[in-house]
């Protein structure tokens, strides 16, 4: 049986988010999506709040990643601890509430998913992510394993895969906003894609009003980040999964405005 399994992009503002809303459900339905994997960490810009947590559930997020922004509203620290379906980057620091590694029921398998944070231009002080997915996979393994990597660098998102081919079943990158288009299947059967994009304002730096990021590159104080308005876009992937050997046989790229 193939399964088709849904990766959105980083969603960015109340704008992002209600564009996700309105897009999700129908979206699932027209490629019979099994399971859904969406990253929220910009969906108050810098953070996600519990609210709009919830808010992505009910579109139909089945399980929620994060990245370097994670934090970004201290409130979601303890909704962190109680929550087996949002996860935070796993090579954080052991100290950090939450978790990155989950599995979950998707019909008759079980899917787990893996959150990580690179280390190339994001000075976190995060843990080596190549040794803690080495660390995630030991033992026992459900059928299917996806990982979103949260990561600046398109050389370690793509070192990431080829170290991994053939242990997972999809790997793809979140965090620069910016789809790539180089989706496809590794050799040992790993479905990959370097960036799924984001969901948010088509007219826009990553999200935010051009005006604002342009002024910043021009030397301006940067001030707090303002979304753009106007229509809006949703970018993922869809990667289609054999449940014979648990690896992906197609990557599809995803646009809906």
């Amino acid at each position: 049986m193939i399964y088709h399994i849904l990766a959105i992009g980083d969603v960015v503002g109340e704008e992002g988010l209600a564009h996700l809303e309105r897009s999700l459900r129908p979206l699932k339905r027209l490629k019979d999506i099994h399971f859904t994997v969406v990253n929220g960490e910009n969906a108050a810009v810098t953070g996600i709040t519990p609210d709009q947590t919830e808010r992505l559930y009910a579109a139909g997020a089945d399980v929620v990643t994060l990245g370097n922004h994670t934090f970004g509203k201290p409130q979601l620290a303890a909704r962190l601890e109680e929550d087996p379906y949002l996860l935070r980057p796993a090579n954080y620091t052991g100290r950090a509430p939450g978790k990155g590694w989950g599995v979950y029921d998707c019909g008759r398998v079980q899917v787990g998913v893996m959150n990580l944070i690179g280390r190339c231009g994001l000075d976190f002080n995060a843990d080596n992510p190549f040794l803690t997915a080495d660390r995630l996979l030991r033992g026992d393994k459900p059928l299917f394993t996806l990982v979103d990597f949260h990561a600046e660098a398109t050389s370690e998102k793509l070192a990431m895969a080829y170290y991994l081919d053939g242990r997972v079943s999809a790997l793809w990158g979140t965090h620069t906003h910016v789809p790539t288009a180089d989706g496809g299947v590794f050799p040992k059967g790993t479905g990959y894609i370097t960036d799924l994009g984001m969901t948010g304002p088509v007219e826009s730096v990553l999200g935010i009003r051009p005006e604002q990021s342009v002024e910043q590159f021009l030397g301006g104080l940067p001030g707090r980040y303002q979304v753009a308005g106007g229509p809006c876009k949703l970018q993922g992937a869809v990667f289609s999964l054999d449940s014979a050997a648990g690896l992906c046989v197609d990557v599809e790229r995803i646009e809906i405005r």
